[in-house]
């Protein structure tokens, strides 16, 4: 897909988004098709431990599209990166799970969403998290960095989703695991790439 796309389209998938979720950042309800926030948390069966942790003005933040701790767990210790990490809560929860000895590093290219995410966090205890602004296909960090790669609703915005692949598999340690949920295309692609772009971050 990403040789079909110049650079003029993937500026204008990217100002799409970043117009979509400067909104989002604000507040999710009513801006998806799904559930946001802690009913959204309940119904993708989040643990409720987890839940009950972090502060109402964190969890109505969440508007992610499935729950990517149900792959497996996120062991004490371990060193976590979050692409797309959007408001943050992921992260939180990442965080909480891996515990002091641990790390989290949330990613995002939208500066608001960033700006919620360190929002988010100020209202926990949590000081194993950190926010840097990065996107998927070019991950700013040495090879084999992390033990854990999380994605929530990102992946299919990312126009170069086999180069951002190919990121995530670089920053992995040996042995190391990705776990995304994300939404996926059932059905044909509209026929002109304008409607295309124009529908990327629907």
């Amino acid at each position: 897909m990403d040789a079909y796309l110049t650079g003029k389209d993937r500026k204008k998938i990217h100002k799409a988004i970043r117009k979509k979720y400067k909104k989002v950042a604000q507040n999710p309800s009513g801006l998806f098709k799904y559930l946001t926030g802690r009913a959204g948390l309940e119904a993708l069966q989040y643990p409720s431990e987890l839940i009950k942790a972090l502060p109402e003005a964190v969890t109505d933040a969440y508007c992610g599209v499935g729950n990517p701790f149900a792959l497996g767990p996120i062991d004490q210790g371990e060193a976590v990166l979050d692409i797309g990490c959007g408001s943050g809560v992921d992260a939180l929860f990442a965080a909480m799970m891996t515990g002091s000895a641990g790390k989290v590093i949330g990613i995002d290219v939208t500066p608001e969403m960033l700006k919620r995410a360190k929002e988010n966090l100020a209202l926990t205890d949590l000081t194993n998290v950190t926010f840097d602004e990065a996107g998927a296909d070019n991950l700013p960090f040495t090879d084999q960095d992390f033990d854990v790669v999380i994605s929530n609703g990102a992946f299919n915005l990312v126009p170069n989703k086999s180069k951002a692949l190919s990121e995530v598999f670089k920053v992995l340690k040996p042995g190391g695991r990705l776990m995304i949920a994300d939404q996926i295309l059932i059905g044909e692609l509209p026929k002109e790439k304008k409607q295309i772009i124009k529908s990327w971050s629907r």
